[in-house]
């Protein structure tokens, strides 16, 4: 299929500023009833420590209680269908369809996406409370086995904030983006780990989990930030239109932790005889996940360039060396 205009980019960047100034969506209600508690939202961790409702004494039926998470188990249950056709499919029009709905869905109306916190509360078993938080059981089940399976997809297509700046990507004009030579590339890669590994020491040391704002800039869809760190995210965003996914890339903490689950990978991305001296997927990959011959798994979100390059038979040249050779033994048959 035929690549988004940038017209069709811009207008959903667009859509998603007026979802920012819009007035806040009505807040969950409160209490073990409620079919957001437990972990679904991280909007008001800073209130009660983790975010995670305590366990209620009043007793509900497990009938009441996926009535009550119906909509939000069904919504996901959608999102996540969406997102696995969009990648088995390798259409760029449906990706970014997903990339809509993850901003949107994912981002702006539940405030969820796979944090630091909850790896915090991976460490310290303080979990949500299953029975109130399915919906964000399913989300945190999808990530992790999908990342076991294909390898970073959550990062690729399901982080809000990762489909933002792969939107801005296709807006921004090519002109300005701004080339890391590979040596610097390859170095920079690293210091997201050492973000990961900053804040987890932090964590066991101190306790404390507010840190998170100042390492992730997911907060920025609850619209709810300290002028400091609206500050800070406008710098991102401005070296974000010279740097492309600058923070997926280098700095986010939580794709340091997938990229260390996806050394796991067990359906990896093939490659041709031929890949070990071209150089044209290395070129298109906008992650540097492509080093010669290699394909360096715990940078590479399944974006799906790669793979629609080695499908096309007009410029994959392990297509056109067979389709030479096959042209050669008709010639040589004919003569």
């Amino acid at each position: 299929m035929s690549r988004p205009s940038r017209r069709t980019s811009l207008g959903l960047l667009l859509c998603l500023t007026l979802c920012w100034s819009a007035p806040a969506w009505a807040q969950p209600e409160t209490g073990p009833d409620a079919a957001d508690d437990g972990g679904w939202n991280f909007d008001d961790q800073e209130d009660n420590g983790w975010g995670f409702e305590d366990e209620g004494e009043t007793v509900e039926t497990w009938g009441s209680l996926l009535l009550d998470q119906a909509t939000d188990i069904g919504l996901f249950v959608g999102f996540a269908a969406l997102t696995m056709v969009s990648f088995f499919r390798k259409s760029i029009p449906l990706k970014f369809v997903t990339f809509g709905a993850a901003i949107l869905y994912m981002g702006f109306a539940k405030s969820q996406l796979i944090s630091v916190v909850n790896i915090y509360g991976a460490m310290t078993g303080n979990m949500p409370v299953f029975r109130y938080s399915i919906a964000w059981y399913l989300f945190a089940g999808f990530t992790i086995v999908t990342t076991v399976l294909w390898g970073r997809l959550y990062c690729g297509r399901v982080c809000a904030f990762g489909a933002l700046t792969q939107v801005m990507d296709r807006v921004v004009p090519a002109r300005l983006r701004v080339e890391i030579p590979d040596w610097l590339e390859q170095r920079a890669t690293w210091v997201k780990y050492g973000l990961l590994g900053a804040t987890l020491t932090y964590f066991l040391t101190t306790s404390d989990i507010t840190a998170y704002r100042f390492v992730e800039p997911f907060w920025m869809f609850t619209r709810q930030g300290t002028a400091a760190m609206w500050t800070g995210l406008a710098l991102l965003l401005v070296a974000t239109v010279f740097v492309r996914n600058l923070y997926c890339r280098f700095l986010c903490p939580v794709g340091a932790f997938l990229g260390l689950i996806s050394k796991l990978t067990v359906f990896r991305i093939k490659r041709w005889n031929e890949c070990s001296t071209c150089k044209l997927c290395e070129k298109t990959c906008e992650w540097g996940a492509i080093r010669g011959p290699e394909i360096v798994m715990t940078e590479c979100v399944r974006c799906d360039d790669c793979e629609r390059l080695y499908a096309d038979t007009s410029r994959c040249p392990h297509w056109l060396i067979l389709a030479r050779a096959k042209l050669s033994r008709k010639s040589a048959a004919s003569a």
